[in-house]
This record gives C-alpha cells, structure tokens and sequence, in this order.
C-alpha cells in the first residue's frame, strides 16, 4: 500500500472538520456534555474497506476520549452488514465526528472497492492497471492510497514527479526527440513518458529514448504490433476509452500498464451507517 505522510492526513482531516463543524455543532449541544455512548459502524454493501488513518484521526480530533476497536484492515473484503468497528466515548464528540469520518471512509472504500474489480478483471495476465490525475482536490494521496489498497498501483503523483509528454507539449517543444531531451536536460533522473497517436510517432519515442511509451487510443492489432516493436527498449501503457468489454482484451496484447481515470472519478461511495446502541 501507499505509503503516507502523516501531515497529508492531517490537513485533509483538518479541512473536513473545519467545513462541517465551523463555529460549532449546535445540535450536539443538545446532548448533556457528560452523556456518553457506544455502538458500531456497518457498511451496507460488499466491497473494501479503506480510510482508517483518516476515521482514527476525524475522532480522536473531535475529542481524544473517543475509543475505536476496528474489525478489519485497510484492503480487507467486507461483506455487506459486517461491521467495521465499534466505538465508545462522549456521546456529543461522536456525533459531531461521524459524518467526516464516514465520509472519507465512504469515498475511500468505494475507490478501492472499484479497483478490486478491475484488478481482479486482469488477474494472471501481468499488467498492472494505473490510476491517473483525474481525482477529488485536495484528496488526491488519500485516492491513491485506495487505490493501493484496492489491489491497483499509482502513476505519478502530479506535475512534479514524472514527465508525461502530450501532443501539445510536443508541439510546443519542436518535436518529440526534442521534448524528450530537453526533459533529461530539466531533470536528470525522472522518468520520461510520452503519449504517442500512431506507429511512426511511437518509433519517434523509442529512438529519443523515452522510457515509458502511452498508447493513446491504439486498436488491439496495432498494440500488439507496438509491444513487438518496443520489447526490450520501453515499457509500453495503454490508455483511453478502456472499458469493462476492453479491459481484459487490452491486458493480453501485452502491454506492460493500462491507466484507467475511472479508478478514481467515477468511483460510487460505498454505503455505510453509523448506530448508537
């Protein structure tokens, strides 16, 4: 799984409590200050569970008292009514935590939930399946945290970390060999990508020495023929318009990724329900 900085799970759940609470909850100001509760948090429905770190920090933010005992890990398959974990501690503190919490767990359990399924659409042909940019502001490491735990693996993190050379970049470098070099140039060391339309542009790649090749929109035919062309030279990704009936067609050309944007944006937030005993 992803591994994460503790201050990046802070500030998101910083930010959910500070849009939610703002000056107060005035509802659970009608509970006595010393009342206290127990109960337990299900989900609804069958998929994976994901956003721990985010939950343990809505709570013990809202009020440290609060205990939770969970029943599953990060990543574990859920059964729909099994419960996640128990709780205990003021009555008030848990009431106003529940909704920032269950919504990371939510959000997070549904994107991995969704990257299960296509992992498991690929199993045994070796590719593995890549998430992309196309993800919530501000929650972008906690979708690609999901996205580990859902059995799926992470593309750059964003602008900084990775060259990912598209036609427009092409076009305003002068070509791809002189993209490509001027990449090596701004930073020696990075991975270099490059999106490439057709054969002759992936031979471009291939010759400016890109290391990792994005087919954009190729047939089956034609990615077969580009795994042939590129063995042993780049590693080859395949994207666009992948869909639940191309999926396992495209992982048997043998490309060594496919980068799916679905993984993260259209994702459907797993069902959960928080109760009072």
């Amino acid at each position: 799984m992803l591994k994460l900085p503790a201050d990046i799970i802070h500030q998101n759940v910083q930010a959910a409590l500070a849009e939610d609470i703002g000056s107060g909850d005035i509802t659970a100001e009608l509970i006595g200050a010393d009342t206290r509760a127990t109960g337990r948090v299900i989900t609804r429905e069958a998929g994976v569970l994901c956003g721990r770190p985010w939950a343990d920090a809505v709570f013990k933010a809202v009020d440290p008292d609060i205990q939770l005992a969970w029943q599953h890990e990060d990543g574990a398959t859920v059964a729909a009514n099994d419960t996640l974990f128990t709780f205990s501690g003021p009555a008030r503190g848990l009431l106003t935590a529940e909704r920032s919490a269950l919504n990371f767990l939510q959000l997070l359990s549904g994107t991995a939930s969704a990257c299960r399924r296509y992992a498991d659409q690929v199993r045994g042909t070796g590719v593995r399946l890549l998430d992309t940019r196309k993800t919530i502001p501000g929650l972008r490491m906690a979708q690609k945290y999901a996205v580990s735990c859902g059995g799926c693996h992470n593309h750059r993190i964003g602008l900084f970390d990775a060259f990912l050379i598209k036609e427009n970049h092409i076009n305003a470098c002068g070509g791809i060999d002189k993209a490509v070099q001027s990449a090596r140039q701004i930073a020696p060391g990075k991975p270099v990508e490059v999106e490439v339309e057709s054969m002759d542009e992936l031979a471009q790649a291939l010759a400016a020495g890109a290391d990792r090749i994005m087919l954009d929109n190729f047939s089956l035919e034609k990615m077969r023929e580009a795994v042939t062309l590129a063995k042993g030279k780049a590693e080859l990704e395949a994207s666009g318009n992948i869909t639940d009936a191309t999926l396992r067609p495209v992982a048997e050309t043998g490309v060594d990724f496919i980068s799916i944007g679905a993984l993260t944006k259209d994702c459907k937030a797993m069902d959960l329900s928080m109760r009072l005993d």
